[in-house]
């Protein structure tokens, strides 16, 4: 029977992605003077303020104020009418040394044993209805809201967005599980006030289905056949949306973690990214699940799975490693069977994570909107500066859990 699937984003102007992308710029400027460092910050932001808290052991000292300006100068909050803006807010810091009973937990004398950082459960998910093996529904919700910051930032087509917004998006599935037809798209922008409610309204509906969706429609042509016309689109439901962001909305980091991960296909642990450094399994482990997952399905394994690894913080090696195909296996192996096949072929002990997907560089801003997964592998120069120093270079891969290199070894240890 068809059945209809649902998810959403949330642009990098909302209060929660403010937090985590705050979270992780600090992450990033730690590991860029100190590799080693161990982080776990937490962001709150409401009207007018910026509020960082959290564990840190470093070699390094950061002006955590100006960082924190600097990330939200870049999002778009400017201007005083905003009522958080990046020059005036204030910015607490409660940062204070990691505890040295979670710290020996994780250093070893030996990095190979290095213990994970917490206990806990994390998952991988992939599917083949995208080209880059995420559900389709997510995909597409990102891809609204990229757009639609891009329109912001041109401030030529559509003169009145402001950074905070959210979109939808519900599609309709064949019985043999395949996404026909986008059913629902869901689009909550904040604007400036610029006229009658109604009249507001009408013109920014006209704007997003008229504009905005061309563009995706454009941008993304893999999709632009599940585009009809008889979508049904909900533009700003509740009715004008002034007021928004932090001003709106208290952020917190950490509470978008189904926008940062599958768009509730798959499974979630539970665990939040931002803001930790790779030591911290909640973290790394769902990156390596990912990049499990994705390399699985590219090799023709199966047509969807689901992977899970399971820790005991301060121990190295995995409490369980479990892959699920849902049915859709290629080869002659139960989904068990499977799972002791990958714990031979990917290491997961914390460390091998850590060397296998270069997590020790300053690559988590980029993380921080739109997505943890799903991304394009790339590599980038950054530059980051201490308090009265001088500017670092680095030059870094990014999403490197999202590369398809261990395709050949998984098609030589199932026989593909």
């Amino acid at each position: 029977m068809a059945y209809l699937f649902t998810s959403e984003s949330v642009s990098e102007g909302h209060p929660d992605k403010v937090a985590d992308q705050i979270s992780d710029a600090l992450i990033d400027n730690f590991l860029a003077f100190d590799a080693d460092s161990k982080v776990a910050c937490e962001t709150l932001v409401t009207t007018g303020q910026v509020i960082l808290a959290g564990e840190v052991k470093s070699k390094t000292y950061l002006d955590v104020q100006q960082i924190a300006r600097e990330v939200i100068r870049k999002i778009g909050y400017t201007k005083s009418e905003y009522m958080f803006e990046a020059d005036s807010c204030g910015v607490l810091s409660a940062i204070h040394e990691q505890s040295q009973d979670i710290n020996q937990g994780v250093d070893r004398a030996s990095k190979e044993e290095q213990g994970a950082g917490d206990q806990g459960m994390m998952f991988g998910y992939a599917t083949n209805e995208t080209e880059n093996y995420m559900p389709l529904a997510l995909d597409l919700s990102h891809a609204i809201l990229i757009e639609l910051a891009n329109l912001r930032r041109e401030n030529n087509e559509i003169k009145y967005l402001r950074p905070d917004a959210k979109s939808q998006v519900t599609l309709e599935y064949s019985d043999d599980n395949k996404p026909v037809r986008i059913d629902a798209i869901v689009v909550s922008t904040q604007h400036d006030d610029f006229g009658p409610e109604a009249e507001m309204l009408a013109k920014i509906k006209k704007d997003i289905i008229e504009i905005l969706i061309p563009r995706v429609k454009a941008k993304y042509p893999q999709y632009a056949h599940l585009f009809n016309d008889n979508i049904t689109y909900h533009i700003n439901p509740t009715g004008k949306f002034v007021i928004g962001g932090p001003h709106g909305d208290t952020g917190l980091t950490g509470r978008k973690i189904i926008v940062d991960t599958y768009g509730g296909k798959g499974a979630h642990g539970g665990g939040a990214f931002s803001g930790k450094d790779p030591s911290k399994v909640d973290r790394s482990a769902a990156y390596a699940t990912r990049h499990i997952a994705k390399n699985l399905v590219a090799a023709g394994l199966c047509d969807e799975v689901l992977v899970q690894v399971s820790y005991a913080i301060g121990v190295a090696k995995p409490t369980s490693i479990n892959v699920v195909t849902y049915g859709t296996s290629k080869v002659s192996l139960t989904d068990g069977e499977i799972s002791k096949v990958v714990e031979n072929v990917f290491d997961m002990r914390p460390y091998f994570i850590e060397q296998r997907l270069k997590l020790r560089n300053p690559i988590y801003s980029e993380t921080a909107a739109y997505g943890h997964m799903g991304r394009k592998p790339e590599t980038v120069t950054k530059t980051f500066q201490l308090p009265n120093g001088a500017p670092k270079t680095v030059t870094v891969e990014l999403f490197t859990w999202e590369k398809l290199d261990y395709v050949d070894q998984v098609k030589a240890a199932f026989g593909i």
